[in-house]
């Protein structure tokens, strides 16, 4: 079995379960694929072979690859997406820091996560995305996100306007220093610091979050995914910035964008015992008194 290997860092606190990780991986019989720049950090620091397989691009999932594995945070899981795309290639996320909502098993429960993946004794949980399209194609094939796509200023001058539209009729005309379109993934991301509602996964909604708007009557809003979303925004400025999943380009001012689901979901690894409303009653701290 090919199990691609995607990271970002390998330090000193994290490079004893890249070394954990990859012996299991020998263990099991299992060849490691790691992503090219992360096999010259794991040749130099975790002395591995050379000669180990590498992938590059996401072109390299469409064949060949069983699973894969990030090691990181929630923002390496995200980057890990961005390779396995529409490939349907599953994805687990090893978080080696504090708890995440996307890579959300805890270094301690390695071996008996990936125990659980050996004998397949998991699921698959379908993560949507989203995606972008304007006129410029600013982002290219990567213009999908799986958290949100952002509009907001620049600089700290003041806030702008961002005029919304669903399925071709108005909206709002949001005065703020940006909005936030976010999938049921990304509700637990920039929207969520923003006020925004917590969405389980596998609801078919986008949510639509002012970030810091002037009126304070104008709340974020939950639609069914199917809804076409039509932006553009104004303001004093010449640029504006557009994000997808936290990476930004410069747009100019009344331009507009179209926003709508992805045709394609990702498979994300998931284990009975360890369910969304788990990771989110400890990693918000649900149900425990701190006052003490």
């Amino acid at each position: 079995m090919n199990v691609a290997v995607f990271g970002r860092k390998v330090t000193k606190q994290n490079l004893e379960y890249y070394n954990r990780f990859l012996g299991i991986l020998k263990d099991y019989g299992w060849n490691p694929v790691v992503e090219s720049n992360l096999k010259k950090l794991l040749v130099k620091k975790a002395g591995i072979s050379k000669s180990t397989d590498e992938f590059h691009s996401h072109k390299d999932f469409k064949s060949g690859i069983d699973l894969s594995f990030s090691i990181g945070g929630d923002g390496t899981f995200i980057e890990n997406v961005k390779f396995i795309r529409d490939s349907k290639v599953p994805v687990m996320g090893i978080n080696t820091g504090r708890l995440g909502f996307l890579a959300n098993i805890s270094k301690e429960n390695l071996e008996e996560a990936m125990e659980m993946v050996y004998t397949k004794n998991f699921e698959h949980q379908k993560r949507s995305l989203i995606k972008v399209e304007t006129a410029q194609n600013y982002f290219g094939e990567d213009n999908f996100a799986l958290n949100e796509i952002t509009l907001q200023k620049k600089d700290s001058s003041s806030m702008i306007t961002v005029h919304a539209s669903l399925e071709g009729k108005y909206l709002n005309s949001y005065w703020a220093d940006g909005l936030i379109v976010a999938t049921p993934s990304g509700s637990t991301g920039y929207s969520l610091s923003c006020g925004g509602p917590i969405i389980t996964p596998g609801c078919e909604v986008h949510i639509l979050t002012p970030i810091a708007p002037h009126n304070l009557n104008v709340r974020p809003i939950v639609i069914p995914d199917h809804m076409p979303i039509r932006l553009s925004i104004e303001g004093r400025n010449r640029t504006y910035l557009m994000s997808i999943d936290g990476k930004s380009v410069p747009i100019k001012n009344e331009e507009e964008l179209s926003i709508s689901k992805a045709n394609y979901m990702i498979n994300v690894i998931k284990f009975k015992d360890n369910n969304f409303l788990d990771t989110i009653r400890n990693k918000m701290l649900w149900g425990i008194d701190k006052r003490n």
